[in-house]
């Protein structure tokens, strides 16, 4: 089904030269699309990504643009069927050095993606957010609930327009640009030094496989204002740090040994963070692989208890972390 889905179909992909963008084009292409607009403001990483994927150069167009500009975003859209609004400022320092920056591409930038939609008639936009969203304790997150709650507002102020929106929420996506691993693998090819904020930390990790899987699964049932959650386990960040340290010291034959440091919570940075609040829980509903969370204005009453399985914040074991990195290819 999913492949007929795309096959001949017309698909704008912003941030797409990001590590998600490029790995979603890759399985786009498999289904047949008659042309994938890539929409991106890095003219260098779309000179790289277009020799890498010259064998597809008559199905993909790379287009210079920022969602900031409402303009070129419309003409990025003519007569695109589906988009994919993965374009965000993601780093949160970043973000909270540069509130405002972030606002303007995260915010803004979102919802000048639904105009465009609606005016150029978009079957669908998915919005990739972030488990960051759920309360949220800096800039980067604040900038992404907004854009989700942009994103499932629209379906009821749309009118007679046909588009359906909805949101993907990401945990940590391993291996992606900027990310702990390739900063962590580094540090250990460099000086042999690991630096981790706090010993404690846990995070919600998904492997780039299961982000793209999940942007296609939701984009298929999606019909309407809903944020779908994928399950995943939870990682301590210092035993991913262990798991690295021991992979990489065997792949590259390091014998010095790794220290690491830790060096205290960076602004706006949290230990734990939650797929779901309290309250999307007594809403939720679950199928195999992930949560969906419905509208807020379908006005579905709130369960007295979860319907849900519980959350639980248990960290997988080092060897589960360690066989996820080589099946991944991330050492």
């Amino acid at each position: 089904m999913q492949k007929e889905t795309y096959k001949g179909k017309k698909i704008l992909i912003t941030g797409g030269t990001g590590t998600i963008g490029r790995q979603l084009v890759q399985r786009l292409l498999k289904d047949e699309p008659s042309v994938i607009r890539i929409f991106s403001r890095d003219e260098h990483k779309q000179y790289e990504m277009n020799i890498d994927f010259q064998a597809h150069s008559n199905q993909l167009r790379f287009l210079i643009g920022d969602v900031r500009d409402q303009q070129r975003l419309m003409r990025a859209m003519e007569d695109i069927d589906y988009v994919f609004h993965l374009a965000a400022m993601k780093h949160v320092p970043s973000c909270e050095y540069n509130p405002f920056e972030a606002v303007q591409t995260n915010v803004i930038g979102t919802q000048n993606v639904i105009q465009a939609a609606l005016v150029n008639g978009v079957k669908k936009v998915l919005f990739t957010s972030t488990d960051k969203a759920i309360s949220p304790t800096n800039t980067y997150g604040a900038t992404k609930l907004t854009a989700e709650r942009l994103i499932s507002a629209s379906e009821y102020q749309k009118g007679s327009k046909s588009t359906i929106f909805s949101s993907v929420r990401f945990g940590n996506v391993m291996g992606s640009r900027g990310s702990v691993i390739p900063l962590f693998k580094k540090q250990i090819l460099g000086n042999g030094e690991i630096t981790i904020t706090d010993p404690e930390m846990l995070r919600y990790m998904m492997t780039p496989s299961q982000a793209i899987e999940l942007i296609l699964q939701a984009n298929e049932v999606a019909q309407g204002g809903e944020v779908f959650v994928l399950k995943m386990p939870v990682v301590r960040i210092a035993d991913l740090a262990e798991a690295l340290i021991e992979t990489v010291s065997k792949k590259y034959k390091l014998n010095d040994e790794v220290v690491i440091k830790y060096i205290g919570l960076r602004p706006g940075e949290k230990r734990y963070e939650e797929l779901m609040t309290l309250d999307e829980q007594l809403v939720a509903l679950e199928s195999e692989n992930m949560f969906i969370i419905p509208p807020s204005f379908q006005g579905k009453p709130q369960s007295l208890e979860r319907n849900i399985t519980e959350l639980e914040m248990n960290p997988i074991s080092k060897k589960v972390v360690i066989d996820w990195l080589y099946d991944e290819s991330l050492i």
